[in-house]
């Protein structure tokens, strides 16, 4: 992504001390690749970028599970007040995995706990990562026992670039060259197609109003939900139609260029998944 290269870099200390967003409003948009960089070009010169190693973006992957009967995605579809999402997520160029298990409760509060985990086993679930599920399932009234049906179901791939406001009051993400597999090897990807999450206070951050003046505006997606929906049309679709319509729609889909092979550009020493049985 060329147009983040007249930024100057942050590092990821940084970027975590002046943009730790305890309390946040996330905003997300799809937009179309061709209009990215006019987005980009359009905000404050004083804008940074995060920079590791000299690379200003990272290979990410996102495995996802959930139940036979998909109860992490019709929680998500309903909406539900009480519902959850786990997931490992791996930093591809580095080799690094963590277990992210994302909880709301009753009373709307969303609590997510993440620990690093094994990248040789982030395709499934351990014991000890069952244990923790369960307990955080008893606290949203799912019976802990279902923590035993969790399987893989979807892996996503992206590309991300994480930009920080001029006084680090907001940050965003530009996630690109965006990729669904499922287990047994069908996916797609999105190739003309980016996903920006702004994260500010109160305050809309200078992404928002970027974006907002090129008429975009924030939608209703989730990498998890939005991309099984699309994947099976049987199932709920209704909080998605619009997306899936639109961008999501078969016309805009080509084929994922890694399926359960790693690309030239990660790290060897984090494989891509396997799907084996836990």
């Amino acid at each position: 992504m060329t147009a983040v290269a007249r930024f100057d870099p942050v590092t990821l200390d940084g970027l975590v001390a002046e943009a730790s967003l305890l309390t946040r409003v996330d905003r997300k948009y799809v937009v179309p690749r061709d209009g990215l960089d006019a987005v980009i070009a359009a905000l404050d010169p004083q804008t940074r970028v995060l920079e590791i190693d000299g690379a200003r973006e990272f290979a990410y992957e996102s495995v996802y599970f959930d139940t036979p009967d998909l109860l992490s995605f019709r929680m998500a579809a309903q909406p539900r007040r009480r519902r959850f999402k786990l997931r490992t997520r791996s930093y591809l160029d580095t080799g690094t995995s963590y277990l992210e298990i994302k909880t709301r409760g009753a009373r709307g509060t969303t609590v997510k706990d993440r620990g690093e985990y094994d990248p040789q086993h982030r395709d499934r679930l351990t014991d000890d990562a069952r244990d923790d599920v369960a307990d955080a399932f008893t606290t949203i009234g799912v019976a802990a026992e279902r923590a035993e049906e969790l399987d893989a179901t979807l892996v996503t791939r992206y590309r991300r670039a994480t930009l920080l406001a001029p006084d680090g009051s907001a940050r965003a993400t530009v996630d690109t060259v965006l990729e669904w597999i499922e287990p047994d090897g069908r996916g797609f990807a999105l190739p003309e197609v980016a996903i920006v999450e702004t994260k500010s206070g109160a305050r809309p951050s200078g992404v928002d109003r970027a974006l907002w003046r090129a008429g975009h505006r924030p939608a209703t997606v989730s990498k998890y939900a939005t991309g099984l929906a699309a994947l099976h049309p049987d199932l709920p679709r209704n909080r998605w139609s619009r997306l899936l319509r639109g961008p999501f729609d078969d016309a805009h889909r080509a084929a994922p260029q890694t399926r359960n092979a790693p690309t030239n550009e990660e790290d060897s020493s984090c494989p891509a998944p396997t799907f084996a049985a836990a």
